[in-house]
């Protein structure tokens, strides 16, 4: 007898995996049907996580109680905090991974989750009845029959794969695609497009000459993704290596244009800006002698390289004689060559922010599904459409959404579902109106407690963070009151280049000075040092830090919380289903057509709409009666 399900998840990629993770989780009783259950979170593009933004977002989908920061700390193969030059809300984490351990890591979290069952199959249509999900049915003739359905199938959904003028049907090279699923959804009313990604040349490590290469070690402190200890890598830690194109490489891939998918019109599919292949690169950049590349290594014991920067959908032969003009990669030999694939989207205005569809009900969309790029947009998705399609399941009138001032996650979602995309969406830090509040450290304080009520992290998770904070607040107490005498800091000062001390001050405002950081205090004031020895060693730098953080930039925090307090009561102000806006003649066009696509919940989401415009708020406002 095949049992009912409260949430069936479709994909076994970072979004479904997450999605899954979370649902069952929460208690509902949940099925992950995947094509491959060998390939969960298969990193298919370069084996790492992170970065600048999705590194907070990593730490966010931890903070949660998702499982992407354990299993990326668990496989690192390197690991390094960018932007540390810059200020604490530009720093963000990221690990290099073993793209082999990362998978299989994941299969075992998920084989030890109650509540959870799997499937390895291909899902080819939904089971819509009075315009709700009510299942869905497999390649082999299995109907599953649910509450609730989430469909997360990255770029599987009629995938074609070109590499010069060969094309081929799959979801990743050698994989199989997924059909019928884009043509119901259509037939429903769904509007759907097309977009496009792409993936370099994989190079044999034994053919390299790293003595040509510049090294790039990982950095050697206590960063991580996850709050949770004890998820420190034992793997051996690799070095990447960075090298450079110049004119002859650029010479050679030219000679291979009339030859490229990209510029023959066979691919229709917009591609990530940001992330541009190499020929388009040289093409935008036309006036560009070399670009930057890095050589990223597969995993702890594999000679398999991945070269970042040199994604391509050129001629495999054009390629591979263009790679072995890059210094170092002369005798190169190579596993497979770089591939473009393009994929059906939905537009993801058709969402509410919980993610469920607006044309058919329990139904939920997470991933690239919705136009976005990469693994971490999908695992917090993942988790989101995870949270609410288990509320949908049990609480219907329940949901679960984070604003723009209290997550990158927030951000992400009301970015999609307010203004849409016309080609892979990714983070960024510069998307984020407050920076400041949202940084990678304190992605805990900000979420652990909302997820705790929820259900989802752990007690564990809340102890840890009821801990966190109240050794912060003790180390900032402290330094406010204790004083320091200037014999025992003026030659820290003098050596870190700013003013001495003529008399004693509290220790709270030599923590203020830029120079100065509160860990070269801890060495030269004793009973500074002897007060943080009741903070836990294995926590000890984490907080530390944080507090330094608070100290450093509280009035910069207190500003922007002031902003988004302010900004806030457009969020309270419902105008959902309370206009028509077509028959608003004092509206804009646009603002009449944009308005009458998303139908906004608030007039905060309406404000973001691009298109809509100060005055057409205004309008709206005055209607309201404020």
């Amino acid at each position: 007898m095949i049992p009912k399900y409260d949430v069936i998840v479709v994909g076994g990629g970072h979004s479904g995996c997450e999605a899954a993770a979370a649902a069952a989780n929460l208690g509902s009783k949940t099925l992950l049907i995947t094509m491959d259950m060998g390939k969960y979170a298969q990193m298919s593009c370069n084996p790492a996580m992170g970065g600048i933004a999705k590194g907070q977002i990593v730490r966010e989908i931890d903070a949660l109680g998702g499982y992407s920061g354990i299993i990326a700390d668990k496989s690192t193969i390197q690991f390094r905090m960018l932007n540390l030059s810059k200020g604490p809300a530009m720093w963000s984490p990221r690990a290099q991974n073993d793209r082999m351990r990362f998978s299989e890591l994941w299969r075992e979290t998920l084989e030890s989750i109650e509540n959870l069952d799997l499937w390895q199959d291909a899902v080819v249509g939904l089971i819509i009845e009075d315009n709700q999900v009510k299942g869905v049915r497999t390649k082999i003739g299995v109907d599953f029959r649910s509450s609730t359905v989430i469909l997360t199938n990255g770029t599987f959904l009629n995938g074609l794969i070109h590499v010069g003028s060969s094309h081929m049907a799959g979801g990743r090279i050698g994989e199989a695609a997924s059909y019928n699923i884009t043509e119901q959804l259509f037939a429903a009313g769904f509007k759907t497009g097309r977009l496009k990604t792409g993936t370099p040349v994989r190079i044999d490590g034994r053919t390299i000459d790293f003595s040509q290469l510049t090294e790039q070690h990982g950095d050697d402190n206590h960063y991580k993704f996850s709050y949770l200890p004890c998820t420190k890598s034992k793997l051996k830690q690799r070095a990447c290596w960075i090298t450079y194109t110049n004119p002859a490489v650029h010479s050679e891939l030219e000679l291979g244009f009339e030859f490229s998918p990209m510029f023959d019109g066979t691919i229709q599919g917009a591609g990530p800006r940001y992330c541009p292949s190499i020929e388009s690169k040289l093409v935008t950049f036309a006036e560009k002698q070399q670009h930057q590349l890095f050589l990223e290594p597969e995993g702890e014991t594999t000679v398999e390289y991945y070269l970042n920067g040199f994604s391509s959908s050129l001629p495999w032969e054009v390629q591979y004689k263009a790679m072995r003009k890059i210094p170092g990669l002369e005798n190169a030999k190579i596993f497979r060559p770089g591939y473009a694939i393009e994929y059906d989207y939905f537009e993801p205005t058709q969402l509410y922010h919980t993610l469920e569809t607006k044309l058919v009900k329990n139904l939920f969309f997470a991933g690239q599904i919705n136009g976005t790029t990469g693994y971490e947009e999908a695992g917090a998705q993942g988790i989101m459409a995870g949270i609410n399609a288990h509320l949908k399941s049990h609480n219907p009138n329940d949901q679960f959404v984070l604003k723009r001032d209290e997550a990158y996650i927030g951000v992400l979602i009301d970015d999609l579902v307010t203004k849409g995309v016309d080609e892979p969406y990714r983070m960024f830090t510069s998307r984020a109106e407050f920076r400041i509040l949202l940084r990678q450290d304190n992605a805990d304080i900000r979420l652990t407690e909302k997820s705790y009520e929820l259900g989802l992290a752990s007690l564990e998770r809340k102890n840890l963070l009821d801990e966190k904070k109240h050794f912060i607040s003790e180390i900032i107490q402290y330094a406010k009151k204790f004083s320091v005498k200037p014999q025992f800091v003026n030659q820290l000062l003098i050596d870190k280049g700013t003013t001495e001390l003529k008399q004693g001050v509290k220790l709270h405002d030599l923590i203020l000075r830029p120079q100065i950081s509160i860990f070269d205090l801890i060495e030269v004031i004793t009973p500074f040092k002897s007060f943080l020895g009741r903070v836990p060693d294995a926590r000890k730098e984490e907080i530390i830090e944080g507090a330094e953080i608070f100290i450093k930039y509280e009035g910069y925090i207190n500003r922007e919380k002031i902003l988004a307090e302010k900004l806030d009561k457009f969020e309270n102000i419902a105008i959902e289903d309370k206009f028509n806006y077509s028959k608003l003649k004092s509206l804009s066009i646009e603002a009449r057509q944009k308005l009458e696509k998303i139908n906004p919940k608030t007039i905060g989401q309406a404000k973001r709409i691009s298109g809509v415009s100060p005055s057409d708020i205004n309008v709206l406002l005055i209607l309201l009666g404020r």
